[in-house]
C-alpha cells in the first residue's frame, strides 16, 4: 500500500522478517536511518492490534523476538493531529466524495499528583472496561503516581477498537479538501478507502503541507465517522450502506473492465486465513508484548 503513495507523503518505513536475528535485524533499522521513538506494527494488521511507540532498545527486542509475522518499523510522525479521511471515488469519473473526516483523540489519563496509574484508569470512562489489557501494557507504571496535569498516553493507536475519541469534522469538507485527495486519489489508482493522517491542522492539510499519510487502507477500511458522532443506530446503518453501495458499483464496474472477482473459494479461504492470522495477533496484544 505504501509504495503506491509518493515517497514523500508518508513516513520511512521497512519491513522486516521475524527470522532475523536479533543483530541482523537491529543493523537492518540502523542502516535505514532509524533512531528512537519509532513505531512498530504488523504489516498485515488492523485495529491498532500490535501497533507500538518503541522507546528503547530494549522494548524493539522483546517485538522481534515474539512477533511471528513480518513487521513494519516506521519513523514516529510528530504532527500533533491525528486525522481519518473516508474517500471513494467511482473509476469513471474525475471527481470523488469526502464521505467522511474526523479528529482522534488517543486514549489517555490525566494525572493529579495523586492518584496511581491503576486508580486514574478506573476513573476513565473508556479505560475502566479495558483494565487487564491496560495492566499487562503498562505493568511498569501501574502503581505509579501520575504527576498533576501529565497526560499519560495508554494507547498510542488512534482506532476506536484501541479507546480513541472521534470528533466529527464533516463541517471542514470542501472543494479544496477535496481537491487535495482528488488528486492524490487519482495519481495512485485508489477508489476506495481510508486515509488515516498526521498533520498540524486542518489548515495546512487543505493547503497540501504539513501532513504525512501514517496509512491508507482499501475495502476493508471501515467508514469510521459513524462513531462518536452523534449518529443514530439508523443513521450508522444508512451510512454502512451508502459505503456499500459505493464499494459495489466500484467493484461492478472494475470486473466489467477486466478486474475480474475472486471466486467464492478463494474469497472463503481469504477471510478463514485472515481470522486465524488476526486471532494470533490478537492473543499477542493482550499479553503485554
Amino acid at each position: 500500500m505504501y509504495q503506491q503513495l509518493p515517497s514523500h507523503l508518508y513516513p520511512k518505513t521497512i519491513c522486516i522478517d521475524p527470522a532475523l536475528s536479533v543483530a541482523e535485524a537491529a543493523q537492518q533499522i540502523r542502516d535505514a536511518g532509524f533512531t528512537l521513538p519509532f513505531t512498530a506494527k504488523p504489516d498485515v494488521g488492523m485495529k491498532g492490534i500490535l501497533f507500538r511507540r518503541i522507546e528503547s532498545w530494549e522494548q524493539w527486542e522483546r517485538y522481534h523476538q515474539t512477533i511471528p509475522i513480518h513487521y513494519i518499523v516506521q519513523d514516529w510522525i510528530k504532527y500533533p493531529k491525528e486525522y481519518s479521511i473516508f474517500y471513494y471515488r467511482h473509476p469513471a469519473e474525475r471527481k470523488g466524495v469526502i464521505s467522511g473526516f474526523i479528529q482522534k483523540e488517543l486514549l489517555q489519563v490525566v494525572g493529579n499528583g495523586a492518584a496511581t496509574l491503576a486508580e486514574l484508569i478506573q476513573l476513565h470512562p473508556k479505560a475502566v472496561s479495558r483494565v487487564m489489557e491496560l495492566k499487562a501494557k503498562h505493568a511498569a507504571n501501574w502503581q505509579t503516581v501520575i504527576e498533576k496535569n501529565r497526560p499519560y498516553y495508554l494507547s498510542y493507536a488512534g482506532n476506536h477498537n484501541r479507546g480513541a475519541q472521534f470528533i466529527n469534522l464533516a463541517d471542514e469538507i470542501d472543494e479544496q479538501l477535496l481537491e487535495k485527495f482528488d488528486a492524490l486519489s487519482a495519481a495512485t489508482n485508489f477508489y476506495y478507502g481510508r486515509y488515516d493522517l498526521k498533520a498540524n491542522s486542518v489548515m495546512d492539510l487543505k493547503a497540501g503541507h504539513s501532513f504525512s499519510i501514517i496509512e491508507f487502507n482499501g475495502c476493508g477500511a471501515e467508514p469510521n465517522h459513524i462513531y462518536d458522532c452523534g449518529l443514530s443506530l439508523l443513521q450508522a446503518y444508512r451510512a454502512l450502506l451508502q459505503h456499500w453501495r459505493a464499494l459495489f458499483t466500484i467493484s461492478a464496474y472494475n470486473h466489467r473492465h477486466g478486474v475480474r472477482y475472486w471466486s467464492f473459494m478463494r474469497g472463503w479461504n481469504f477471510l478463514k486465513q485472515a481470522q486465524s492470522h488476526f486471532k494470533k495477533l490478537e492473543q499477542l496484544d493482550v499479553s503485554g508484548l
